[in-house]
């Protein structure tokens, strides 16, 4: 699968206590295979009740779901050989599954699907919602909120809206664009295949000041000469990558 920047707060160690308890409960989980690969994860946490959760969580989810499940392209063998060893194997009808294979739900969640608000009313939802809860919004709220969420100070926050199956590919433009995410979350785009078959989104990295400047040097071979003659005069962008665009430009025209 693509890197999942949740699943990698996970793996580090670095997710809370009741962020993990939620995740085991199964109620933060925004495709089926960062469920599963966080679930198993936590079968292994040093708290014994986040392990019993997460592994009464995985007993829930009915096996023929797993199995079209695991019959599916980008699944990792790992995760196969975990789920044979439990008796379950992929049938012949793999699937990709674009939302949680199970899902617990508390009060309030509808409230992060309504569309009818105005951005000031999302923002005052949101400053009134714990961290938990804003959470869940980063990765099942809506456009509004996500597009708020992504630049929120926490790291953890702002890369689950970069996980969020609703995610879509003009967002993903938008916020290569913008100076007021973090470094962080401009790296997520530029490491995601997917993503960076986007003309538009490559260019929006490139001419994004904030981008670090390895990422922005290492994309400009994909740029075209009309862009990279802008590159070469913008006082934007970084010098080495301004000069840099400018020696291309001249070795274009020989």
């Amino acid at each position: 699968m693509e890197p999942s920047p949740l699943y990698d707060f996970f793996r580090r160690g670095e997710a809370a206590r009741d962020v993990r308890m939620l995740a085991a409960q199964g109620g933060l989980a925004p495709r089926a295979s960062e469920q599963l690969n966080i679930l198993v994860l936590l079968l292994d946490d040093p708290d014994p009740e986040i392990r019993q959760t997460a592994d009464d969580t995985l007993n829930r989810i009915p096996a023929e779901a797993l199995s079209r499940f695991l019959a599916g392209p980008d699944v990792s063998l790992g995760l196969r050989e975990f789920f044979a060893d439990r008796g379950i194997f992929p049938d012949d009808t793999g699937e990709v599954f674009d939302q949680p294979l199970i899902e617990s739900t508390q009060e309030g969640d509808e409230d992060l699907l309504d569309e009818t608000l105005d951005r000031d009313s999302v923002q005052t939802k949101i400053s009134k919602m714990s961290f938990t809860q804003r959470l869940k919004a980063a990765t099942k709220g809506t456009a509004e909120m996500r597009a708020i969420l992504v630049r929120d100070t926490n790291k953890m926050i702002a890369a689950a809206v970069m996980s969020s199956p609703k995610l879509t590919e003009q967002e993903i433009e938008t916020f290569s664009r913008m100076g007021s995410v973090s470094e962080d979350i401009l790296r997520i785009i530029a490491h995601n295949r997917k993503w960076m078959k986007s003309y538009k989104i490559t260019l929006g990295l490139v001419k994004n000041p904030k981008t670090p400047l390895a990422i922005s040097m290492n994309l400009l071979n994909r740029i075209q000469q009309k862009e990279l003659t802008q590159l070469a005069i913008d006082r934007n962008v970084p010098e080495p990558l301004r000069i840099a665009a400018k020696k291309k430009v001249l070795a274009n025209r020989t």
